[in-house]
């Protein structure tokens, strides 16, 4: 990692995370372990600079990636396996073998807030550089998932890489894993976005439908509940991290009826929508 602690707008909410944060470690707290983000930008080339400092390779291209290794290991009272969509299933277990199309719908009264991100963070940090008109992702956005293996083959981290076509912003850089924090009672799916010395973490809790669908919540309401976390690192493995409840989501994958895959993802604040985002994924063609 590069010296320094970043831009002014970085230090300022690393501040507040140190201030009104818990100190931990990831010896105590496992489930919280993540990437931590470069000084500057992220950016789509982010998990590829990680693995040349890990020692590790890239596999990308290919067939049959999931962001998810077996949808089956989230299974729990509230997500029975046998109920979720065959199509679901896939997406999750072979995501790189989709095609993404995605429309965004802000409020109204939080679009100035998205407005201000992006100028201050998204577009400089080339990270969740959310869409702030439909038109933006007009050209649809390109898919990339990621696999970094050690030197025995064995996979220690599946990345998902989203760009914006007509821009060429990075949407998301994440990695995607499972975990079991404790106040979850069922195994989440755990999503990290890589920022300036530290990562923002989403924690979602598994749920499935009698009508074949699959979503992830992250509500919660005290720490080590499935939510949503910033950490600022202070030494490898060790920091702090700052729990949000105000700021809440969920990842609704069905298919309609059109037989079409779609994706509904719900962004609250303080109880209210401010952006949801619709996802239609259709199989990728290859020649």
């Amino acid at each position: 990692m590069s010296g320094g602690r970043g831009r002014w707008s970085d230090r300022l909410t690393q501040r507040w995370v140190e201030l009104t944060g818990r100190r931990v470690s990831w010896t105590e707290h496992p489930w919280l372990a993540a990437p931590v983000g470069d000084v500057d930008v992220i950016g789509s080339d982010f998990f590829r600079r990680l693995a040349a400092r890990e020692g590790l390779r890239v596999v990308d291209g290919g067939a049959g990636r999931g962001i998810v290794g077996r949808l089956a290991d989230l299974a729990s009272a509230a997500c029975r396996m046998e109920q979720v969509d065959r199509a679901v299933v896939d997406f999750y277990e072979k995501t790189s073998d989709y095609d993404l199309d995605v429309w965004s719908e802000w409020s109204v009264a939080f679009r100035p807030f998205g407005r201000l991100l992006a100028a201050v963070f998204s577009r400089r940090l080339q990270q969740l550089n959310l869409p702030l008109d439909p038109l933006d992702t007009s050209r649809g956005i390109k898919s990339e998932v990621l696999r970094l293996e050690d030197g025995d083959g064995r996979a220690r981290l599946t990345a998902w890489v989203r760009e914006i076509v007509a821009s060429g912003r990075t949407l998301y850089a994440g990695s995607y894993s499972t975990c079991s924090p404790p106040g979850a009672g069922c195994v989440c799916v755990k999503v990290a976005f890589p920022l300036p010395h530290g990562f923002a973490l989403v924690v979602m809790r598994p749920e499935s439908a009698p009508d074949g669908s699959f979503t992830l919540h992250s509500h919660g309401r005290r720490f080590g509940d499935p939510g949503f976390y910033f950490f600022v690192e202070s030494e490898p493995g060790r920091g702090r991290a700052r729990y949000v409840a105000s700021m809440t989501e969920s990842i609704r994958v069905f298919t309609d009826d059109a037989a079409s895959l779609r994706a509904d993802h719900e962004l609250r604040l303080w109880g209210r929508v401010f952006l949801r985002l619709h996802y239609r994924m259709g199989r990728r063609v290859t020649s």
